[in-house]
């Protein structure tokens, strides 16, 4: 079996891609985050959110986003690499890059029929006003205690700091 690259698309080929989709009788699902460093939580909430739909697009945070979003010293990761490895999952179909601190525009743009955003987000789901004025709907998905990018870079730094800088 041949492993396929990751489909990295703009706005314009992704609204084109959910233009085809809709034209098939099929539904686009929409996720966005950082996905900075990519865990068991992660890759269970993007089997959920497949499964949606017919197709999955992440919108993708990029480092500049990041950086608003969680801080100087984030990503972990770059957009690239972050992209690379998200991209090889195969419940991710399509990446769409967004510098925004907030995916509303994106999902403005993109229009697609589902949306999913994790249950810690249930106070605010941004873009959903959108989705749903063009007949799509929110699904919130549950979230996996105790798994977080957050908690994993606290644990390697804890674990860091407990061997001393010279082991």
């Amino acid at each position: 079996m041949k492993i396929a690259e990751p489909r990295i698309l703009s706005i314009p080929e992704i609204r084109a891609e959910r233009d085809r989709l809709v034209a098939e009788g099929k539904e686009l699902v929409f996720t966005n985050g950082c996905f900075d460093i990519l865990h068991r939580g992660h890759v269970s909430y993007l089997n959920f959110a497949r499964n949606q739909g017919d197709a999955l697009v992440v919108a993708l945070n990029t480092d500049s986003s990041v950086k608003m979003n969680k801080g100087d010293d984030r990503p972990i990761n770059r957009e690239e690499d972050r992209a690379y490895v998200l991209g090889s999952l195969r419940a991710v179909d399509y990446i769409v890059y967004f510098s925004d601190r907030e995916p509303r525009d994106i999902i403005a743009q993109i229009l697609p029929q589902v949306l999913v955003k994790g249950k810690d987000w249930a106070h605010y789901v941004s873009g959903r006003e959108i989705v749903e004025a063009c007949g799509g709907r929110v699904v919130l998905a549950d979230m996996e205690a105790g798994r977080s990018t957050t908690g994993t870079i606290e644990r390697i730094l804890k674990v860091y700091a407990e061997k001393g800088e010279h082991e």
